[in-house]
C-alpha cells in the first residue's frame, strides 16, 4: 500500500468496531452542524470519508457537497445518499469546476495530516476561490508537533469508555501495531502543524484565521482553525 488514499479505499481497520465508526461520524456531524451559518447554506465537506451521518448535516443546511478522493468510498457515498436531493457526491477534481464564490462553509476534518504541505496549499487556494466573501473554512483535527501517539490512544479509550466499546478499543489498538495503518504512519508519516504555523499557512492562502476554542471531534489535544475569506 503506497499512500493514504489507497489505505482508506481498502478494507482497513482504523475503526476498532462498527460502534466506534458510527460514534466517530456522529460526533463529527454534530460539530459540523454547529458551524453551519444558516439553514439554506451550501456546505462542502472536503475529503469527507464515509460520512455516515451526512444526512443529519444535510438536514441542517441547504445543500451538502461531499468531496472524496478515494473512488471506492465515493461509490459507497453515491449509493448511500442517492435518494437525498440535498446531498451531492464529487471527486476532488470536480471541485475545480465549482462556480466561484458559491459555498458558504467548507469543512476539512482530519485531512491535513495526510497531505503534503504543497498539496494543502493548493487545496486552500481552491477553497478560497469557492467560498463566498465572508464564508468560513473550518480546518479541524490538526496534529500538533508536541503531541504524540499516546495522547491519541488516551482520547480513543475515553471515547470508548463513554460509548461502550472499550474492550473492542483495547483489542483494536493491539491490532493496529501490526496493521497497514501503522506501517504507513512509519513510512510516510503524518504532517503536524503548530498553531502559529497553521495560521500563517491560512493567511498566505488569503484567509483571516483563528484557532477555535474546541477541536472538532473527540480529541481535545488536536486543534481546529476557523478561517474567513479575506
Amino acid at each position: 500500500m503506497d499512500d493514504w488514499i489507497e489505505y482508506y479505499d481498502s478494507t482497513h481497520t482504523i475503526y476498532v468496531s462498527k460502534l466506534h465508526r458510527d460514534v466517530h461520524f456522529r460526533v463529527i456531524a454534530a460539530d459540523i452542524i454547529g458551524y453551519i451559518p444558516f439553514p439554506v447554506a451550501t456546505v462542502l465537506d472536503y475529503s469527507c470519508g464515509e460520512a455516515l451521518s451526512a444526512a443529519q448535516v444535510a438536514a441542517a443546511c441547504g445543500q451538502l457537497i461531499l468531496a472524496e478522493p478515494a473512488p471506492g468510498v465515493r461509490g459507497r457515498l453515491s449509493a448511500r445518499f442517492a435518494s437525498n436531493p440535498k446531498i451531492s457526491v464529487r471527486s476532488l477534481d470536480d471541485l475545480t469546476r465549482l462556480p466561484e464564490t458559491s459555498v458558504d462553509l467548507i469543512i476539512v476534518i482530519s485531512v491535513a495530516q495526510y497531505m503534503a504541505p504543497p498539496e494543502l496549499d493548493a487545496a486552500f487556494a481552491l477553497m478560497r476561490r469557492a467560498l463566498k466573501p465572508g464564508g468560513k473554512l473550518v480546518v479541524g483535527d490538526i496534529l500538533r508537533p508536541d503531541v504524540g501517539a499516546a495522547t491519541d490512544v488516551i482520547a480513543l479509550l475515553k471515547l470508548a469508555a463513554r460509548n461502550g466499546f472499550l474492550t473492542d478499543a483495547l483489542w483494536g489498538l493491539a491490532r493496529t501495531v501490526l496493521s497497514d495503518y501503522w506501517q504507513l504512519r512509519q513510512s510516510i508519516g503524518l504532517q503536524r502543524y503548530g498553531e502559529a504555523e497553521m495560521i500563517a499557512k491560512l493567511q498566505a492562502a488569503g484567509f483571516t484565521a483563528v484557532r477555535a476554542p474546541k477541536n472538532v471531534g473527540y480529541n481535545p489535544a488536536r486543534m481546529t482553525f476557523v478561517a474567513t475569506r479575506s
